[in-house]
């Protein structure tokens, strides 16, 4: 495994000793798989942050957990990287672990091997379960602070939330949904990831009340739990397109966005509206191509600044932010930002 950063670097970016990495680096024996992930994995994040490394000033490590698809992962990763430089003379190193499907006992094994290696804060993208809630409040026990991003763990220890009002988005979908689609009688395909996900039951439950009030003659035909998954989000929507009535719009809180199409099309449904959720790579193509109606976007790099200013300010470093919840961006074919 080729390198270019001491092996103290490279152990303190994995949370591991310098003789394990050293043992990973020249291909010793009894190494397993997943420690030459993690080794090889800290390498690339170092690619990342090789600004950092000769900052001056104190250095922080956060972590960085979440469960989503690789695609949004991504983007995650490039708005943290992307706002690094603006937090100096902090010199903050995040460490990331990500994963398309991460159970609530893999995450809270997860946090607790975090608390004991170390870490100065935690962001984190999980689902609103009892073991993620025990898991926070045993990093709090031991003053590592927790910022939710995107998806908020309400009544959990953790110290602030920062991503999108999901509650108003949910509720500007319903507007948009209900003027586009006029007067049609029809359904309209409501599809989350996980209902587990604090942030789009929010979505959910802001959308369905507020296009209750609006259209109550419109049916909601809900096909949830494919986690985002291209696989899985299709066969959720095959499943519920076997027996429901005209579709004549969409809205995807969790992505998964091709799958639900290419799922309408075997059937012969296309829906006139189709609403989705974030900028991320697969979007982004589909809605050039006009496949998506819009897009609700919020900017990931101020999410991310936001909530590396609660860490900080938790260890005394400036102030956090009065306001950590980001503004609705609405996207269409015709106002793509640039450089997305």
């Amino acid at each position: 495994m080729t390198h270019r950063f001491p092996v103290k670097e490279i152990a303190l970016q994995a949370g591991m000793s310098t003789a394990t990495v050293d043992r990973v680096l020249n291909g010793r024996a009894h190494v397993s798989p997943q420690t030459r992930r993690r080794v090889q994995d800290a390498i690339e994040e170092l690619i990342g942050q090789e600004g950092q490394l000769a900052a001056k000033g104190r250095r922080l490590f956060i972590d960085i957990v979440v469960e989503a698809p690789n695609r949004f992962s991504r983007e995650i990763r490039q708005a943290s990287e992307k706002v690094l430089s603006d937090l100096r003379p902090v010199a903050i190193r995040p460490r990331f672990t990500f994963a398309e499907t991460m159970p609530p006992e893999n995450c809270s094994a997860i946090l607790e091997r975090i608390a004991r290696r170390g870490s100065h804060g935690i962001c984190l993208k999980a689902r609103d379960t009892p073991e993620v809630h025990r898991a926070i409040a045993a990093l709090a026990a031991r003053n590592i602070p927790v910022v939710t991003i995107f998806t908020d763990i309400p009544g959990s220890e953790r110290q602030a939330y920062a991503g999108l009002d999901n509650a108003s988005a949910g509720r500007t979908a319903a507007y948009l949904m209900q003027r586009l689609l006029g007067p049609e009688t029809c359904a309209v395909l409501i599809t989350l990831s996980q209902h587990a996900f604090q942030g789009e039951e929010e979505r959910y439950q802001g959308f369905r009340d507020e296009l209750h009030r609006l259209r109550p003659d419109l049916a909601l035909i809900d096909a949830s739990g494919g986690g985002g998954l291209n696989p899985d989000t299709g066969r959720e929507v095959a499943e519920r397109l076997r027996s429901s009535p005209h579709i004549g719009g969409v809205y995807s809180m969790g992505g998964g966005n091709r799958a639900i199409l290419q799922a309408l099309g075997r059937t012969g449904q296309h829906p006139s509206v189709f609403i989705a959720h974030d900028l991320d790579e697969d979007n982004l193509e589909l809605l050039k191509e006009e496949r998506l109606t819009l897009v609700l976007h919020h900017d990931l790099p101020t999410d991310m600044r936001a909530a590396f200013r609660h860490i900080l300010a938790h260890h005394g470093i400036g102030d956090a932010p009065r306001l950590s919840r980001s503004d609705i961006q609405v996207v269409t074919p015709m106002n793509v930002p640039q450089g997305a």
